[in-house]
């Protein structure tokens, strides 16, 4: 038997812990077996502050947790960590997971550095869903950050730890006692004390696509306070490696909720990004939505991208793509076709007024053996076909 503190242990007289898999601000996961079901499980064993206070003024952090915990069982989707269940002792709650085999997206980070676009929005869209279908069911992440994002042996992207926000050190709460999880990824009205909204787990997408591409935070500074005021009062920093994702993370990092990409824009634009699609053209602005594109995109960005479903992209109405402009095969043939017309006047013209060259400017001749053309440009000199295709 291990000699980890713990180990063997069963919890709710079912739940036999095994190893440790984590340790962090929230607490420490195990690998544990459900005795009843003969499964193995993950089991967040949750830390929190000694009776901390929550927004109400009187009810502890864990039974907030608890709370929290409970109402992430009420929504299921495959991109989301089930909770199977959440049971209470010692006076805390204990929380019972889906067991994933892979890697948090922070250690592929630290890893292998940045993702290419095309990775990053393969990620960010299947996080989008998870957490569409979470706000759908009335439940907010409060704590979207690599770390909380896994990357499973069997290709999915699953987000973990729905409502459990970690609540650790002096800014792990607001003004108002709300727990704020990471400071580097936490939304502008959040860091002013207002209560979280499902657009706050957008913001903190916005910055986990930017670290992704960036390889760093737009936002992080040397101590908490300074991370604070620089999401509250300052721009992120120009993107240099994001290309065509660029205007979708800019979208998402608008100060105001109200203005920020809404889920299923953004998740539309990720699919498309992520099947190889361009976007939305230009950088610095969001720019109009982007048709949804159809079921079974495949991820060929760097780092063994797997096929993605585009399943329910969340396509809603939006302002069409500005139309393309006139391609130059289009110009092309409209030239063609004008002079064709202009030789077909001039034929005429010759048939009935012979060589006489009767304008007295010249240049109105159509010669006989048809190899080069002149047409008026108006007074002056003639303008031969390369000139006339430049001009149209």
């Amino acid at each position: 038997m291990s000699e980890v503190p713990g180990t063997g242990r069963v919890i709710a007289d079912r739940y036999r812990l095994l190893d440790p898999l984590g340790e962090g601000g929230a607490g420490i996961v195990w690998s544990a077996r459900d005795e009843v079901l003969g499964r193995e499980v993950a089991v967040k064993e949750v830390r929190a502050p000694e009776e901390a206070p929550s927004a109400g003024g009187s009810e502890p952090s864990y039974s907030r947790l608890e709370r929290e915990a409970r109402a992430a069982t009420r929504f299921s989707h495959r991109n989301a960590v089930a909770v199977h269940d959440v049971v209470v002792q010692d006076a805390r709650p204990w929380i019972v997971m889906e067991l994933v085999r892979g890697l948090a997206l922070s250690d592929v980070l630290a890893a292998d550095g940045p993702l290419s676009p095309r990775r990053a929005a393969r990620i960010g869209a299947e996080v989008l869903a998870a957490l569409r279908a979470a706000h759908d069911a009335g439940v907010l992440h409060r704590d979207v950050k690599p770390g909380n994002v896994l990357l499973g042996n069997d290709g999915r992207v699953m987000v973990k730890d729905f409502g459990i926000t970690p609540a650790d050190g002096l800014y792990g709460l607001t003004v108002t006692g709300e727990p704020i999880g990471s400071p580097e990824y936490l939304a502008p009205e959040r860091a002013l004390g207002r209560a979280p909204e499902p657009e706050s787990d957008l913001w903190s997408l916005g910055v986990l696509l930017y670290a992704a591409t960036e390889g760093r935070t737009p936002f992080g500074r040397d101590t908490a306070p300074d991370t604070l005021r620089a999401v509250g009062e300052e721009e992120p920093p120009p993107l240099r490696r994001a290309g065509a994702l660029a205007p979708v993370i800019e979208a998402l990092l608008r100060k105001d909720p109200a203005e920020r990409l809404t889920a299923s824009d953004a998740e539309r634009r990720l699919r498309i990004l992520a099947a190889g699609g361009t976007g939305s053209p230009g950088g610095g602005t969001a720019g109009p939505p982007v048709p949804p594109v159809a079921e079974g995109a495949v991820d060929g960005g760097s780092g063994g991208g797997t096929a993605v479903a585009a399943g329910d992209a969340g396509a809603g109405a939006g302002t069409p793509e500005p139309a393309e402009p006139p391609s130059r095969t289009g110009v092309l043939v409209a030239v063609g076709a004008l002079v064709a017309l202009l030789i077909a006047g001039g034929l005429a013209w010759a048939l009935a007024n012979g060589d006489d060259d009767t304008d007295g400017r010249g240049g109105g001749k159509v010669p006989s053996g048809g190899a080069t053309v002149s047409v008026w440009h108006g007074p002056g000199t003639p303008v031969g076909l390369a000139g006339l295709a430049h001009l149209v």
